[in-house]
This record gives structure tokens, C-alpha cells and sequence, in this order.
């Protein structure tokens, strides 16, 4: 059994297995810890805006139909708005990007990239007594997993918390108040902040002071100021009627 789990040809698979493992563990180190991890990695990512739409009408656009009209995807820039979310915005909203953290999607898929390939090379050596060659291998076992991954993140996003959902547009955060919950923001080097939108969800952004040589501490009340690609600059909120408001 171990010669199988490592060989040669099952390389990626456990690779794939072991890297979701460790992601898993590193996740529940920093949630313990208060980092945020998920909420970082989906600060990186590109946004996709999902309308409220049945599941059969977006596979349907996912077969080559047209999109609904309010989909877009926010680039690095507030003013860059693309008319359409163009291929890889098809992607991620197809793998329910924007419903479903980020770093529970990319374990999810790891994790059926991983048990799809020991299946599928588990057959062929009971069958033939040899295994695929492992691009071969990795081939098949990438196809099963992109709708392993859909069918299990969709089922998440219908039963996770909306505090964890991430679809508002982040271009509205720019005005907003915010707390500035771990580390100190300094030119170069942001913090992670805590932001309520409009409808009380909660929000995690990579904040730097708007001023050079400004030190914004843990603890700091903010108020966001300018988006620049994933990043955000901020001030300190002296609004007494914004206070408290994170």
C-alpha cells in the first residue's frame, strides 16, 4: 500500500493530499491565532461580483449562454470595471469564488485532485497491474476534481454564515470605517482590518497608512480612504460619528 501511495506516477496526488493537510493545519493555527489566513488570500484574489441567480441558470452560462448583466469582475484598480468577467471570472464564479472562501475552495480541490487520482490509478492496477503515467494520471483526476469541487463548494455556500460571504463589491469600501485588528499598518508593510459593510457583513482588507511615515497600531479605528489593487490606504478616524461603528 505505501509503495503505491508513493509512487512515482502518484507523485502529485500526495503532494496534492499533504499540501491540503498542511493548509488545513495552517488555517487552524492562524484562526487561533487571530491572522485571518482565508480572509487574506481572498483579499489577493480578483473579485467576483455573483448575482442571485438558480444554479441551473448559471451552468447554463457556463454551456455558452449569454451572462447575466450585472456580473462583473473588479480588477486591480476602482476604476477598472470589465464589461464582462471574461474567461477566468467564468472560472472562479463557476467554482463559486466570491460564495466560498478562497482557501476552503483551493482544499477542497486539492483534496478531490488527490482522492480522484488514487482512484482512478487504484483501477487501472487492479485491473492491469501497472499504473498510468502521471500526467496521464493528473489529467483524469483534474477533470474529476473541478466538479467535485463545484458541487461541494456550492453546498457550502448555501449553509455557511453570510459574514463569511465576500460578494459585495469591495470598490464600496472605500469611505468606510474600519478596525485595524492585526499588527501595525506602515508604509509598505499593511495590517489586516475588519470592515462592516453596509448590511453588517464582515470584511477583511490589507490596509497601509495614507500618509508616509505614519504608523496606524492594532486596535486603530480607521476610515478607508484609497483602493490600490488588493491593498487599501487609510486614515485615522477622528469622525466621532463614524466611531464605534467596526
Amino acid at each position: 500500500m505505501i509503495d503505491f501511495i508513493l509512487a512515482d506516477q502518484n507523485t502529485s496526488f500526495a503532494v496534492a493530499l499533504g499540501l491540503m493537510i498542511a493548509i488545513a493545519m495552517a488555517e487552524g493555527v492562524g484562526t487561533l491565532m487571530g491572522l485571518g489566513l482565508s480572509s487574506m488570500i481572498d483579499s489577493l484574489l480578483p473579485e467576483v461580483d455573483l448575482p442571485d441567480v438558480d444554479v441551473p441558470e448559471f451552468d447554463a452560462d457556463m454551456s455558452g449562454g449569454a451572462l447575466p448583466a450585472d456580473l462583473e469582475v473588479v480588477g486591480a484598480s476602482t476604476d477598472a470595471t470589465a464589461a464582462g468577467p471574461g474567461l477566468f471570472g467564468r472560472i472562479l464564479g463557476w467554482l463559486c469564488f466570491g460564495r466560498v472562501p478562497a482557501l476552503i475552495i483551493l482544499v477542497i480541490f486539492l483534496t478531490g485532485f488527490g482522492i480522484a487520482g488514487y482512484l482512478v490509478q487504484g483501477m487501472i492496477h487492479s485491473v492491469t497491474g501497472w499504473l498510468l503515467p502521471g500526467i496521464v494520471a493528473s489529467a483524469a483526476a483534474f477533470a474529476g476534481a473541478l466538479p467535485f469541487t463545484r458541487v461541494t463548494a456550492l453546498g457550502l455556500s448555501k449553509i455557511m454564515p453570510k459574514d463569511e460571504s465576500d460578494a459585495v463589491s469591495r470598490a464600496t469600501f472605500v469611505g468606510r470605517s474600519a478596525l485595524i485588528v492585526q499588527g501595525n499598518a506602515m508604509s509598505g508593510l499593511p495590517a489586516q482590518a475588519r470592515l462592516r459593510d453596509a448590511t453588517g457583513q464582515s470584511h477583511y482588507l490589507q490596509v497601509e497608512p495614507d500618509v508616509d511615515g505614519e504608523v496606524l497600531e492594532q486596535g486603530t479605528e480607521i476610515i478607508i480612504v484609497r483602493q490600490l489593487g488588493a491593498t487599501y490606504t487609510a486614515i485615522r478616524n477622528t469622525n466621532e460619528t463614524l466611531s464605534g461603528a467596526v
